[in-house]
């Protein structure tokens, strides 16, 4: 059994405001037990159901969730249309819960290429859940960073273009206000499963100064044990932003 929000031995002002994370090793887990790559994709769903619980569970205000990148449309067209009907499934059979649980539910990346009937889900999910005021919950769905970074880049040239905004007027924090994630804080903390080394074009921007944390636990097998322990180590680390930290008797340290 979890331990409750009083007995977890990380205090609430410690934990990550909002975590996000790349789900990684859907495929490998049901390879590595002789099932099809469909079966691990089904049982990362029931990972993200156990997450999002647990999430509400320790008051973490905010997850984001990489849940199909922009570079999936390569991968064979079986599972790229199992991919979707899953997704179609999770708007549908979550829906409810997510209602039930006062979750609010947004969606970053690109609508192209999304089937209607999955977009019509997506858009149900959305309403639904427009009024929550619960767990924040981001899916990111046909997303890559480097196209987001596009998109804001091309909408700020317009501006520029059309003479509503100066050369010089072009800063971080606009760029930032044009960005799928505007008005959203940044990631504390960036959980990648199945031990590999990299970032994925996932939120290359809004984690330039996130804390991350890998496991060689493929995504099925992801629980709120191995939650728990990416929030310790978050605890443990100092949070500098570039800048020095002032330690007892030794001046500063960097």
């Amino acid at each position: 059994m979890a331990p409750s929000q009083s007995e977890f031995d990380v205090p609430p002002e410690k934990r990550p405001r909002h975590i996000a994370a790349i789900m990684d090793g859907n495929g490998r887990w049901a390879q590595q037990r002789g099932l099809p790559r469909a079966e691990g994709h089904r049982q990362g769903v029931a990972a993200v159901r156990r997450v999002v619980e647990e999430c509400i569970h320790l008051g973490i205000e905010r997850l984001t969730l990489f849940c199909l990148s922009s570079e999936n449309w390569k991968r064979p067209r079986m599972e790229l249309e199992f991919l979707l009907r899953l997704l179609e499934q999770y708007m549908v059979e979550e829906r409810p819960d997510m209602v039930a649980k006062n979750i609010r539910v947004s969606i970053i990346g690109r609508a192209e290429g999304i089937p209607p009937r999955v977009q019509k889900e997506m858009d149900r999910t959305l309403a639904e859940c427009a009024g929550n005021t619960g767990l924040q919950l981001c899916l990111a769905i046909n997303y890559g960073a480097r196209q987001e970074i596009v998109d804001a880049v091309r909408e700020i040239a317009r501006a520029v273009e059309l003479g509503r905004l100066k050369p010089d007027d072009v800063n971080e924090e606009l760029i930032a206000t044009h960005l799928y994630t505007a008005g959203m804080p940044d990631p504390d903390l960036l959980v990648r499963t199945a031990g590999e080394m990299r970032v994925s074009n996932f939120l290359l921007w809004q984690i330039s100064y996130s804390e991350l944390w890998v496991t060689d636990v493929c995504w099925p097998d992801f629980a709120a044990e191995h939650l728990h322990q990416a929030i310790r180590d978050y605890a443990r680390r100092v949070r500098r932003f570039g800048g020095l930290v002032q330690t007892k008797g030794a001046g500063t340290s960097g």
